[in-house]
């Protein structure tokens, strides 16, 4: 290796070649020869402070993704008869909680009162918008882009940080983020019973600049603005957990008993209720209240678009655009942000800390009940969920949220139309596609034995000569592909000219 080849100089040259910085070093030993190389490949990440060459194809793919399902005008293919979606489910029962065996437990079936009410639209076996016809007879076929908000915890200012963070409500700020898919499954499921057709979304969570999730969505076909403002405010989830609003053990916590294979008061030894039991005692009683309600504040923006057009680019761009960040680092400037926003994240990061995620959460000792399948070695603030993450404030889950039917595709599926185009494109200008794939570079006849290595097996020169040679194959490729495109734009002559 060239010595002036240092793993730093050659990570930041792998960055701005748009070359993976952090790969996975494979060592492949040539059986016939004993001839031993290392190749890097890439390690995936669809984050940008992680990796960013890997988190730009990966939004770069959603884009493709959310392109590819907007305007369909056609039917995906699908099995209606044999469909078992959540989408044919009676969303009125709010106080529903599914058990890990699959069972349910029914709270109340009720709606909440000063909620309003939603209409029952038979459903119809269709995904594709309406088409519309102009006085001119032409035709067109609109779909809409929506963002949706939650509602007010405190004023704050134009960078997002709350004017008086001691009146800020970061509990429930909290509480919102840690739950807010589940708001955001109601909304879709409501939407499409008073849509009356199985509408179909790409949609992507991201963080305001008040470090709240909101929602960004491009619907397929088209809904009266009336009829989506009647469904946000009739939305909420009702969160049927044990109450969990002051902790009853902060500095002596519970301990665990084998004799009893289960948490127990320090003090006195009595074994903590079950997560079942505080279920059942929840449920016996009537006058229990949920722990929390979630739902949506009255801000929105709904558009209606079309495909082609430049508000439709521009809005999927939108919908991507912080698809690569943290929750935490979506707006700010990583290398010098604010006193204030440091401190906001952080009061919203500690609240998130303590605060139960999910039923097998480690927080629920604070509160005096056991995790569901409790075990030893739970510690309450250092839940492995990432939802606890600073990066991540609350949001555990998925970015992005794709529905069945958007576009008849997997991900996978849209990742290899991006290579078949590259692919007949090189075909096209007698270029090998093969020689353009980083696990195809010293052949597959059988010959070659592939050793993944650890990352504390890979020393700095390794890791240095490997990534030098990933950016030098790269400029090639991109040469011959450039190469390519040329020569086939050649060969299909000039443009027709534009109509009149």
């Amino acid at each position: 290796m060239n010595p002036a080849l240092t793993p730093e100089l050659v990570q930041e040259a792998a960055v701005a070649q748009g070359v993976c910085a952090r790969p996975v070093i494979s060592r492949v030993t040539d059986l016939e020869t004993g001839e031993v190389r290392h190749i890097a490949i890439r390690c995936g990440s669809t984050r940008e402070d992680r990796c960013p060459a890997c988190a730009d194809r990966a939004k770069r793919l959603r884009m493709q993704q959310c392109r590819e399902g907007w305007h369909l005008d056609t039917e995906p293919e699908h099995d209606w008869s044999a469909d078992d979606d959540e989408d044919l489910a009676d969303v009125d029962d709010q106080g529903d909680e599914d058990d890990a065996d699959g069972s349910r437990r029914v709270r109340s079936t009720r709606r909440r009162q000063g909620v309003p009410d939603l209409p029952k639209l038979p459903m119809r076996d269709w995904t594709v918008g309406r088409v519309y016809e102009a006085p001119d007879g032409k035709t067109y076929r609109p779909s809409m882009f929506l963002t949706l908000t939650l509602g007010s915890y405190g004023r704050v200012r134009p960078d997002g940080t709350p004017v008086d963070p001691t009146s800020y409500d970061y509990r429930r700020a909290a509480l919102d983020a840690l739950h807010f898919p589940k708001l955001v499954d109601r909304f879709w499921q409501n939407l499409r019973r008073c849509a009356g057709y199985r509408v179909q979304y790409f949609a992507t969570i991201e963080a305001q600049r008040r470090l709240a999730p909101h929602l960004h969505a491009a619907m397929r076909g088209t809904i009266p603005r009336t009829v989506i403002r009647q469904v946000r405010a009739a939305t909420y989830n009702q969160l049927w957990w044990p109450a969990h609003t002051e902790p009853v053990y902060v500095d002596r916590l519970p301990q665990w008993s084998d004799a009893v294979g289960g948490y127990v008061d320090p003090a006195t030894g009595a074994v903590l209720s079950t997560w079942d039991q505080a279920l059942d005692a929840l449920g016996a009683d009537p006058d229990a209240e949920p722990a929390h309600v979630l739902r949506f504040g009255d801000q929105d923006n709904i558009q209606g678009l079309l495909a082609g057009s430049p508000g439709t680019d521009r809005a999927i761009g939108y919908l991507c655009k912080y698809l690569h960040k943290d929750i935490a680092a979506t707006y700010d400037d990583e290398d010098d942000p604010s006193p204030a926003r440091v401190a906001h994240i952080d009061r919203l990061a500690e609240e998130v800390r303590w605060l139960p995620c999910a039923p097998t959460c480690a927080n629920w000792l604070r509160y005096g009940v056991q995790p569901k399948d409790a075990a030893p070695g739970l510690v309450p603030g250092h839940c492995a969920h990432k939802a606890h993450d600073r990066a991540n404030l609350g949001l555990g889950g998925r970015r992005v949220l794709v529905s069945r039917l958007w576009s008849g595709k997997t991900l996978s599926e849209h990742k290899a139309d991006r290579a078949a185009v590259v692919r007949a494109a090189l075909e096209e200008a007698g270029i090998d596609p093969d020689d353009h794939d980083e696990l195809s570079v010293v052949g597959s006849d059988g010959r070659w034995s592939w050793e993944l290595l650890g990352r504390n097996r890979v020393d700095a020169p390794t890791y240095a000569a490997a990534v030098a040679q990933a950016i030098t194959t790269r400029q090639r490729w991109l040469r011959e592909y450039e190469a390519a495109k040329t020569l086939a734009a050649a060969r299909a002559g000039p443009a027709p000219p534009a109509a009149a």
